[in-house]
């Protein structure tokens, strides 16, 4: 854990924890040692120094002889609170104007504002979080789809901590033996069981690999996927999009070249968020407006994760469409899948040659045949065939929990390799431990100011 924090826990933090704005109820938070005091100097009611934790209190909230309004407040003592220190929190009347007063109130009698974060942080630094945790925290917050609240949940309940710490702890004797071999380098004496230490390292980095894999998943179901309805002018890129939407979004004419710049919006389907965009017609055009949005469809094809290649079956040739999907120079690891449209109007002779196809899909978006159908594939294409939609399953959704992961892999393997070639113990020593310190870089067991602060600078103020 990082010392000399540059935030000191002697201070006594107050922010606001529920969103800005006028509504029915606004919550004050307080966390450190005045808490109670300083919430006792404003608070009439029953005297909250002389009750026990976890109770509520009505009262009016003072300045002075002014009322500024009638409050219910929550009390927590410490250790028994989110931060494991003392918190109060004050539910008022949901005015701006009454939260500017009560802040304003509450640090003039010695609180001061939180920062980013600093409730969570205060409590990842009294131990009741570890960092992977806190990072689920802000997760579960902006978690906006049943899979990435799902995740976020388990992880934040110590589901990933947990596999974390089995795996150090299966390291960690072993490099206590080989240290123990250092100490005695003179008189050239084995502590560790090199075969045992092999099985153990390869059962640890199938455990990190498995780890490293679920992290493409994780990010899907935390920051969704980009998907990008491309093709020729009329082939029904906005029809399509209106029906994976089910809502007019898109304006829709027979007219080629309607959609001019991009359109974009999001759908959750079974729980994984699609950010669907529609886009100009591919082709060549002497309209300057026109020509300015084909070279923004040309630009975002290149930044999405999946393109929907739209092509109309009444109009298209196999050897047209393998041309055209050819000409979009996808960059590597970018998916795309061929949709056939009109289906409705398509001869059986237009339509048979691409039935065989795995890569294509046929559909006609305008009486929403295939739809469904669609929205399958598009789940199959983020293999989620395989996932345990119960959260069983551990997932990685954090990128610097997968850097992580990966020194760790590389550490791993350079293990292995010296124990192969019987490699001198101070080197297998030397990269065993940075495997396990780019272990505990994830919860937290190392870590650093500037990390910390690079973490809790991205949470909301009152979390």
């Amino acid at each position: 854990m990082a010392a000399d924090l540059p935030l000191s826990l002697s201070d006594t933090i107050v922010a606001l924890s529920t969103p800005p704005g006028a509504g029915a109820i606004a919550l004050v938070r307080l966390s450190g040692p005045r808490a109670i005091a300083i919430t006792d100097e404003v608070f009439h009611g029953k005297r909250l120094a002389e009750q026990p934790g976890h109770t509520l209190h009505y009262g009016t909230l003072r300045d002075g002889a002014q009322v500024l309004d009638e409050v219910v407040v929550s009390l927590y003592r410490g250790p028994n609170s989110y931060t494991r220190e003392d918190v109060v929190e004050i539910s008022t009347h949901g005015s701006d104007y009454i939260v500017r007063q009560v802040l304003a109130l509450l640090l003039r009698h010695g609180a001061r504002l939180a920062e980013a974060g600093e409730f969570t942080k205060r409590a990842f630094l009294h131990g009741a979080l570890d960092l992977a945790q806190a990072e689920a925290v802000a997760d579960l917050i902006a978690a906006d789809s049943a899979l990435s609240h799902q995740v976020a949940l388990r992880q934040m309940r110590g589901g990933f901590s947990r596999e974390l710490r089995e795996l150090r702890g299966q390291l960690v004797h072993f490099a206590a033996l080989l240290e123990l071999e250092l100490d005695f380098g003179e008189e050239d004496v084995e502590f560790a069981d090199r075969t045992g230490l092999v099985v153990l390292l390869q059962q640890v980095q199938a455990l990190v690999r498995r780890l490293l894999r679920s992290f493409e998943l994780g990010n899907v179901i935390k920051n969704g996927v980009t998907t990008v309805i491309a093709g020729r002018p009329n082939a029904g890129k906005s029809t399509l999009l209106n029906a994976l939407l089910n809502e007019d979004r898109a304006i829709v004419s027979e007219v080629a070249g309607t959609t001019r710049d991009l359109i974009e919006d999001e759908v959750s389907i079974e729980g994984i968020r699609f950010r669907f965009v529609d886009t100009a017609g591919l082709r060549d055009t002497t309209d300057v407006v026109e020509a300015m949005g084909v070279e923004r469809t040309r630009q975002r094809v290149q930044q999405a994760a999946l393109v929907l290649y739209l092509f109309d079956l009444t109009t298209t040739l196999p050897a047209e469409l393998q041309a055209e999907v050819e000409a979009l120079n996808l960059p590597a690891g970018v998916g795309v899948l061929a949709v056939g449209n009109k289906l409705d109007l398509a001869s059986e002779a237009q339509a048979a040659p691409f039935r065989p196809r795995p890569d294509t899909l046929l559909l006609a978006a305008g009486p929403g045949i295939g739809i469904e159908e669609l929205r399958a594939a598009l789940l199959a294409r983020v293999r989620l065939a395989g996932l345990d939609q119960t959260g069983a399953s551990t997932i990685v959704t954090n990128l610097r929990h997968a850097r992580s992961l990966e020194q760790a892999d590389r550490h791993l393997d350079a293990v292995l390799v010296g124990l192969s070639t019987n490699g001198g113990t101070e080197l297998l020593a030397a990269d065993l431990r940075h495997a396990l310190n780019a272990l505990g870089q994830i919860t937290g067991e190392i870590s650093s100011d500037d990390l910390l602060t690079s973490i809790f600078t991205q949470f909301c103020i009152g979390k």
